[in-house]
């Protein structure tokens, strides 16, 4: 494992992930608190045992589209299954989450975007440290408004950047970026 990406955990990437997540079923739904925190749990369980073994510190982008939240005409299963543990059925998941979502959860960021053509914008964003040193990290509340991101560490692509660059095959609107950092 590269010096610099020693960090092994995703914790800090899951509970941004679940947290996004649980604001949607706390503002929209009549979910009540220990709901959502039963929810928060188990999501964070079932994400953790899912990304075990594709939890790649020392390449980032390896991995993304196994670690790739995504709700559209179909429910994500993980989110399902952590949806039904609290008794929500997925016709009930659907009315209370985005009906276009796509969450990254990538490690040192996790960003999502509403839409097909929307904004990525960044939840959570953590820089490799080298080992022993605290790293340094940054995290938001979901917004509209997406400002400028700070430059990748060690001048990689994100794997964000990459979609945006390299994956579309027609133009598409200007993307903008949010972070914020501590």
């Amino acid at each position: 494992m590269h010096t610099l990406c020693a960090r092994g955990t995703m914790k800090p990437e899951i509970n941004a992930a679940v947290g996004f997540l649980s604001r949607f079923l706390r503002v929209k739904g009549h979910v009540n608190d220990r709901q959502v925190q039963t929810f928060n749990q188990s999501l964070q369980d079932i994400l953790s045992e899912q990304y075990k073994h594709h939890w790649f510190p020392d390449r980032p982008c390896k991995g993304s589209g196994y670690r790739c939240i995504r709700i559209n005409h179909k429910m994500d299963p993980l989110v399902g299954q952590a949806g039904q543990r609290i008794g929500l059925s997925i016709p009930q998941l659907y009315s209370l989450l985005p009906s276009e979502l796509t969450l990254w959860v990538d490690p040192f960021e996790v960003s999502y975007r509403i839409g097909e053509d929307g904004s990525i914008c960044v939840l959570y964003e953590s820089q490799p440290g080298p080992v022993g040193m605290p790293m340094t990290a940054g995290a938001s509340a979901p917004s509209g408004n997406c400002g400028p991101v700070s430059p990748m560490v060690d001048s990689h692509i994100s794997c964000k950047e990459e979609l945006m660059v390299l994956g579309r095959a027609s133009p598409s609107k200007a993307y903008n970026m949010m972070t914020v950092s501590s």
